[in-house]
């Protein structure tokens, strides 16, 4: 199918479901208003369907690149009303497979020998079908029952072209549009770009799995099957085939005698330890991804699969996250006011006290259920509603993390309605702000960062001269010439002071490991007397370098 050909496919689905009721055509210019209020999608009846289910069909009617998106937007809750981020909730990738001859073709050319070389057994119909690839069952010559997952033939060609429509759609809403802005329609079809382009790369899928399980390594909470690296590409990935109940079958579950409490728990404790511990999280943990491993049914296992989306976060923005969500424990809504213009979240113009009063005014009556009534990613939702009020822009890096949690909750309180995720992360979160913030934390900042300090240290002053050499040359006039003078004059004195800031470092570092190890009180027992002097003149050190 040619572009032209597929849009007007697209504009025939769009008149079939009435799409043009999405649109703000009030803040059109006049030839665009004119032309959507007499086009003739009018005469098309709006059905039955509401206006999410309009478009959850239309999506799945355009197909799974369509499909994929919509999926992806369901998690945007900043940027659709919740009746419509429900309805796109069940899209499903319901797409036909493909031939196992075309499978077998695309397996053998990517791994350049016969299907019947490299599997003792190759099963011709799939175990499943998605919209970018689909997976097949084989056993290994040496007995090894593993799955094989294939790319589907010519989705780069289908993704490249309705990538194109959805950028042009996205312009003209950023355009004319008055939330356009704000919301960034082309940022948002931009980082679903990198997302479907990602997934089309089974070797950085089978890097993702790799990494998990690294992190997870005979771990009690979860399991991640092992990559066959010598027979993965781009395009096919052989991965081992597990064994496991799927996390939606309740039912089988509890026949299993699976303790539901426990297993609920155990995905709450998986989804922070991946985030704070690791910054690195599994970001597609919907049901058909995750299994349980009902072997021991007092301490069941969670068995993960497809990981194609992972989501990570940035020291800074982790600091920020937990800070904010405990200062949501204590009720300081002052604090998560400050921490988001803080964050850069939200502008640094933002009124802290109106800010304040509008959390509070979101929080308090959440507040006064009982914890276990409260779902903990809504109530982030509705805060990053109250924020938009205020200019809060689109987080990119804090996507991911919101669709997930969403999921986690989701499935926890399908296994175990009783599940209070707020006491089950609490202390979690209070321990890692200890930890980071702690001895043990400082000392682990200190010793990653001081080699970077101690390489940079020598440039800094001349980095500094530069600067206001630069300025005098620009004619900043008298104050600055005589800035430069001084800083010239300092710099003398701080290169005569360096190799005691070095040396005063060294020691504190050495002092840290010591103390951090025990080693510190019984070689302080032992030490003679030119020990102690040395102590001395590294404190006179560091003593001289805080007066500077």
């Amino acid at each position: 199918m040619t572009r032209l050909q597929r849009l007007f496919r697209i504009a025939w689905v769009f008149c079939k479901y009435r799409l043009d009721t999405f649109l703000p055509i009030a803040e059109l210019p006049g030839p665009l208003k004119l032309f959507f209020l007499f086009a003739p999608w009018h005469l098309f009846p709006k059905g039955r369907h509401n206006r999410g289910d309009r478009l959850r069909l239309a999506l799945e009617e355009l197909g799974p690149v369509f499909v994929k998106f919509g999926q992806i937007l369901s998690t945007r809750r900043d940027l659709l009303p919740d009746d419509m981020a429900e309805s796109l909730r069940r899209l499903q990738d319901n797409v036909p497979p493909f031939s196992s001859d075309t499978a077998r073709a695309i397996i053998e050319d990517s791994l350049g020998q016969p299907v019947d070389v490299l599997f003792a057994e190759f099963s011709r119909d799939p175990m499943a079908s998605a919209s970018v690839a689909q997976v097949h069952a084989a056993t290994m010559p040496d007995g090894r029952r593993v799955v094989v997952k294939v790319i589907r033939p010519g989705i780069e060609r289908v993704i490249h072209q309705d990538l194109a429509l959805m950028f042009m759609m996205a312009r003209l809403l950023e355009k004319y549009w008055s939330e356009g802005r704000r919301l960034h329609p082309v940022d948002v079809v931009e980082d679903y770009r990198t997302t479907i382009y990602d997934e089309l790369d089974l070797q950085r899928e089978a890097a993702n799995a790799s990494q998990l399980r690294r992190n997870f390594e005979g771990s009690p909470l979860i399991y991640i099957p092992t990559i066959d690296w010598d027979h993965t590409t781009k395009r096919v990935l052989v991965m081992e085939r597990i064994s496991g109940i799927p996390i939606a079958d309740v039912e089988a579950l509890r026949a299993a005698g699976v303790d539901m409490k426990v297993l609920a728990e155990k995905g709450v404790e998986i989804f922070f330890t991946q985030v704070f511990r690791d910054s690195f999280f599994h970001a597609d943990m919907h049901p058909g991804n995750i299994f349980v491993d009902a072997s021991n049914p007092a301490d069941p296992r969670y068995i993960a699969i497809d990981f194609g989306i992972v989501g990570t976060l940035a020291p800074d923005d982790l600091s920020y996250l937990a800070r904010n969500l405990l200062a949501f424990f204590r009720r300081d809504y002052r604090q998560v006011a400050e921490l988001h213009i803080q964050s850069g979240w939200v502008p640094p113009e933002t009124r802290v006290n109106e800010f304040e009063a509008a959390i509070r005014t979101v929080c308090e009556p959440i507040f006064e259920r009982p914890l276990k009534d409260i779902s903990f990613g809504h109530f982030l939702l509705r805060l990053f509603q109250t924020a938009r009020r205020f200019n809060m822009e689109v987080q990119p890096q804090l996507v991911l993390l919101q669709k997930t949690l969403l999921n986690v909750e989701g499935l926890g309180r399908q296994l175990y309605p009783e599940l209070d995720l707020w006491s089950t992360a609490q202390p979690f979160l209070e321990n890692w702000m200890r930890k980071r913030i702690g001895p043990t934390g400082l000392f682990q900042t200190l010793q990653s960062r001081l080699p970077s300090w101690l390489e940079q240290s020598p440039e800094m002053p001349q980095l500094v001269h530069d600067t206001l050499v630069q300025l005098r040359n620009a004619g900043s006039g008298q104050p600055i010439r005589q800035e430069i003078r001084a800083a010239e004059k300092a710099r003398a004195r701080r290169n005569d002071r360096r190799w005691r800031r070095l040396m005063a470092a060294a020691v504190l570092v050495a002092g840290a490991w010591l103390g951090a190890t025990g080693q510190l009180e019984p070689m302080a027992q032992d030490m003679p007397w030119y020990g102690w002097v040395m102590v001395a003149g590294a404190t006179w050190l560091v003593a001289r370098g805080g007066r500077r």
